[in-house]
Parts: structure tokens; C-alpha cells; sequence
């Protein structure tokens, strides 16, 4: 018996880093994986690695940041299943690394557009199919940074900390509906995000994650299975009496 077993999931952004640790590790516990992201050859070539170990599982292509893209994949997706169970709103971009005052409107609303609502479009169009089945749980991925801050990338701070709270306000509306939502704070986990934001630094590739490893307590920064486990247990029924909460997997990083 699987932890999963049955429950049909949603994962965007789920080719690769912790959106595709989440559907390997979903699937392993008896979980039918739709695997979203807007990579569609990584996106497919995961779904063959699924299917090569007996899981059930499809890609569809999907940019969270298009409300008519997200209503029909995930109606898409209810009628392939019958069901939806588990969304977990992972696709985000990390946006400009630039002081507020140098960065253009453009630049802005590309990071919102994809961190706040694709998060929102996900939410709004997953509720009504838990609804019809009764419950489901819904998994936001913030950060730390959803928590505390840093002198740098403000837009993806700011989306951060907005999925944050929209985590809570939507825990509060649809508690009375078996609807649990919570979300994921993350401290520096080596995905391909994290590693373009090394190659992008001035220091240079090694120097950069030396000095990432140095913020945390454990001394070094996390894999993206380490989040994977946090999304399997708020999508499970272990977690039953969670709603609303902030999982913290940060190496120590925001206990300093």
C-alpha cells in the first residue's frame, strides 16, 4: 500500500528540480502524476521513466500563467481521472536580480504573472472538482523568502510572500470543505533555477554555492527530494489535521 494510492495529483513545473522529485516520489506512493510544465520534451521523457516503473502517468503542456490554458488542462485532466485530489503549485521563475528603482514594470509582472497567479489560476480551477469529490489538498511552494528577505531579486520576494498569505486565506475559506491548503518554504535547494542563478553570478559557479552552502546551518544546501518528502506528507492523509501551516526545510537557514 502506498501513501498516495488512488489520489490523482497535479504538479506544475513538474519536468524538473522539485516539481519533478514531487511527481517521482507522489507516484512511488500509488499517485496518478499529471505532470505539467512548459518544457514539453523533459516534460514527456519523465512521464517514459514513470511509466518504465508501473506508474501512471501523463504530461500536459501547461503555462500556469494563462487562466484559459489552466481551466482546460486541468478539465483535461478531471475527465482523463475522474478526480482531482493533490495540486501542487510549483512552477515559478526567479525574475531580475535588480535594486526596485531599476526595474521595469515588464520585468515585474513576468515574476507575478507566473509566482501569484499562476498559483491563484491553479487554485481557483482545481476547487471545484475537490469540491465535487469532497476534499483535496493543495501544496503552494513559497520559500524562505516568503518568510524573510534578502537585498536582492525583489519581485520574486514580494510573490513569495503573497503566496504566503493566499496560502492561508484560501485554508481558512475551504477548511469546511475537506480542502487543505499549505504551503512549502524552502531554503536553497540545488535546482536547475537555483544553478542558473550561479552561472548568472559575478563570482562565478563554485564560489557561488560555497557561499549558499555557508548559509545554512547544516552546511550545505538541500536536493530537491528533501523537498519532495515535505509534498508527500501534506498530500497525504498522514496530514489530515494540517491546513494553513508553513512547512519550514531550510537547513537551519531561517533559525539563525
Amino acid at each position: 500500500m502506498g501513501r498516495l494510492d488512488e489520489k490523482v495529483a497535479i504538479v506544475t513545473g513538474g519536468a524538473m528540480g522539485i516539481g519533478w522529485a514531487a511527481c517521482y516520489l507522489m507516484a512511488k506512493e500509488g499517485a496518478r502524476i499529471a505532470l505539467t510544465d512548459i518544457a514539453d520534451d523533459e516534460g514527456n521523457e519523465k512521464v517514459k521513466l514513470l511509466e518504465k516503473e508501473g506508474r501512471e502517468a501523463l504530461f500536459w503542456h501547461l503555462d500556469a500563467s494563462e487562466e484559459a490554458e489552466v481551466k482546460r488542462v486541468f478539465s483535461d485532466i478531471n475527465q482523463k481521472w475522474g478526480k482531482i485530489d493533490i495540486l501542487v503549485n510549483n512552477a515559478g521563475i526567479a525574475g531580475v536580480d535588480k535594486a526596485t528603482h531599476e526595474i521595469s514594470s515588464e520585468e515585474w509582472n513576468k515574476v507575478i504573472s507566473v509566482n501569484v497567479n499562476g498559483v491563484f489560476y491553479c487554485t481557483k480551477h482545481a476547487i471545484p472538482f475537490m469540491k465535487k469529490s469532497g476534499g483535496g489538498s493543495i501544496i503552494n511552494l513559497s520559500s524562505i523568502y516568503g518568510i524573510i528577505s534578502a537585498p536582492d531579486i525583489p519581485p520574486y520576494h514580494a510573490s513569495k510572500g503573497a503566496v504566503r498569505l493566499m496560502t492561508k486565506t484560501d485554508a481558512l475559506i475551504y477548511a469546511q470543505e475537506g480542502i487543505r491548503v499549505n504551503s512549502i518554504h524552502p531554503g536553497y535547494i540545488w535546482t536547475p533555477l537555483v544553478a542558473d542563478l550561479a552561472k548568472r553570478s559575478a563570482e562565478g559557479e563554485e564560489a557561488f554555492r560555497k557561499k549558499l552552502n555557508s548559509l545554512h546551518p547544516l552546511g550545505h544546501v538541500g536536493e530537491p527530494m528533501d523537498i519532495a518528502y515535505g509534498i508527500v506528507y501534506l498530500a497525504s492523509d498522514e496530514s489530515k489535521f494540517v491546513t494553513g501551516s508553513e512547512l519550514v526545510i531550510d537547513g537551519g537557514y531561517t533559525a539563525q
